[in-house]
């Protein structure tokens, strides 16, 4: 059959729906590299699955879809940012954390159980500079704050109603800082105690366990 048959039995080629959905998934996954929504860089990974698949159905029916170069661009486009992201995420992961402090996960910090009290890490800590990363409360205020309650997520912050004792860290900054009210993921470094007498914070009904004395805040 002549190649002018082939173009009269097969007048359009679909463009491949697998390359336009892996490139779809590279813009979306672009916001991968913004903390703290490093998960979406898993979009990434899925688009690369797609463009391969994209390139194995073009080539294996050539005459029925079209796209070859919107795939690979996708495939490209996607493994770059699989790698780049992970790497740049990796790398601040590495140095975020000044020197003599140590990394407090937030996580490590709720009980989960019932009576809310310390946790065991957090009686560990005790006393030493630590490096921490979340949210500031609404309830906090709004402008520019010296002194503010710390959450761990988001969906505290903004979903969760009145967080637990022990999801909450009360800091105030030294050395004359102030911080800016938002939805920004705050990383501090500081001295970090666990109160003796747990107290309640204003707007707060129930105790806080946790302070930090903020010598550093970005």
């Amino acid at each position: 059959m002549s190649a002018s048959a082939d173009e009269v039995d097969f007048p359009y080629r679909a463009l491949s729906r697998s390359a336009i959905a892996a490139f779809v998934l590279f813009l979306v996954g672009l916001v991968g590299l913004i903390p703290p929504f490093e998960a979406m860089l898993a979009l990434a990974l899925l688009g690369v699955i797609l463009a391969l698949l994209a390139i194995r159905s073009i080539h294996r029916y050539p005459n029925e879809f079209g796209g070859i170069g919107l795939a690979k661009f996708a495939l490209l486009a996607n493994a770059l940012l699989l790698v780049g992201g992970i790497s740049l995420h990796s790398y601040v992961y590495l140095t975020e954390v000044p020197p003599g402090h140590v990394r407090l996960p937030f996580y490590e910090l709720k009980f989960d159980s019932e009576p809310d009290r310390p946790t065991q890490t957090a009686v560990e800590v005790d006393g030493k500079d630590v490096f921490l990363k979340g949210y500031i409360h609404p309830s906090s205020g709004g402008g520019m704050l010296r002194q503010f309650v710390l959450v761990g997520d988001l969906g505290t912050c903004c979903f969760g109603g009145q967080p637990k004792s022990s999801e909450m860290v009360e800091v105030t900054l030294t050395n004359g800082q102030t911080v800016k009210a938002g939805m920004t993921r705050r990383k501090l470094a500081g001295k970090f105690t666990v109160n003796k007498v747990p107290r309640t914070q204003t707007d707060f009904d129930n105790a806080v366990f946790y302070r930090l004395k903020g010598d550093k805040v970005k």
